[in-house]
């Protein structure tokens, strides 16, 4: 009997910490749900909507321009999922897409350092990226994963917004949107869960002379124009990385994209290398868990 109650003890001991350990992301679900939720009926009829979302759209605009979305996965596209103009460009453009030597240069650099091989033996990895490290309390983009293990093999890190990361970066996105592979950002621990509610705050918090956030782009203002252009959700905005700007004419990382969004809100930006930056991309790449890689990819 007694080895029976000592048995059925340690089993609810054990129970509750697997229900524990698999609560820490409990938040981070319902923020994600509630977005998926809120984007779709945003976009599911944007002239029936124009009321509620898309004040200051005309109803020819939006009947002519404005496709409906339908699925969730169709915003690993972003605006391109639903502007017809824009999407009709982006597919032409993707017919030869200028970014194919970058992806060739990547996988020589994967090939010419064997330590790459070490420490990501799977090149289709984009969608695991960012980590949370609870030995050293921080968060690990891919970015900051490839500079890491670098330097643990006696080299320099690289620029974190363009270069050789970046051609590096769209070999693993390319191997990852190949191998079908979808965005799967965990939050194991009680310092992860505190990280994304870090990064959460700042997405939504006011920065810069513009008192502007992320979230009244790309949340409020997701869908409207600024100029002749869209502004993106933020569900599916971490998917397609590295990404080829044609403002840019070339490639460059999450870090980068942030980095220009900041300064375009008036305020001083963050170093790519820096903890905000990362909690910043932890929360965003948590919010398209479940959508398919699409990286490397083009936008303006």
């Amino acid at each position: 009997m007694k080895k029976s109650i000592v048995k059925a003890s340690v089993l609810m001991l054990v129970g509750s910490a697997i229900l524990a350990a698999g609560s820490y992301n409990a938040q981070a679900e319902k923020d994600r749900k509630a977005l998926v939720e809120y984007t779709l009926k945003r976009f599911e009829n944007p002239l029936k909507n124009r009321g509620l979302y898309f004040p200051y759209s005309t109803d020819k605009e939006l009947k002519n321009n404005m496709q409906p979305v339908k699925k969730v996965e169709d915003f690993r596209l972003g605006s391109y999922a639903f502007n017809k103009e824009g999407r009709a460009q982006y597919e032409e453009i993707k017919e030869m897409p200028p970014y194919e030597d970058n992806i060739d240069a990547g996988e020589e650099l994967y090939n010419k350092y064997a330590f790459f091989k070490k420490c990501f033996p799977d090149p289709a990895i984009a969608g695991e990226y960012p980590k949370f490290d609870d030995k050293s309390g921080k968060v690990v983009t891919l970015t900051r994963a490839i500079n890491q293990c670098l330097v643990a093999n006696g080299q320099k890190p690289w620029k974190m917004t363009k270069g050789k990361m970046t051609d590096l970066e769209a070999y693993f996105a390319a191997k990852s949107t190949e191998a079908g592979k979808k965005v799967n950002v965990q939050i194991n621990s009680k310092a992860a869960a505190e990280a994304y509610e870090r990064g959460k705050k700042e997405y939504y918090t006011q920065r810069g002379y513009l008192k502007l956030s992320c979230a009244n782009c790309h949340v409020q203002g997701a869908g409207q124009r600024v100029r002749r252009e869209y502004l993106s959700p933020l569900l599916g905005q971490t998917t397609h990385f590295p990404v080829y700007r044609l403002k840019w004419q070339g490639l460059g990382t999450m870090e980068r994209r942030i980095k220009g969004c900041e300064k375009n809100q008036g305020e001083n930006p963050h170093k790519p290398s820096s903890d905000w930056t990362a909690e910043m991309i932890y929360f965003m790449s948590y919010m398209s868990n479940g959508l398919p890689v699409d990286g490397p990819d083009v936008r303006k």
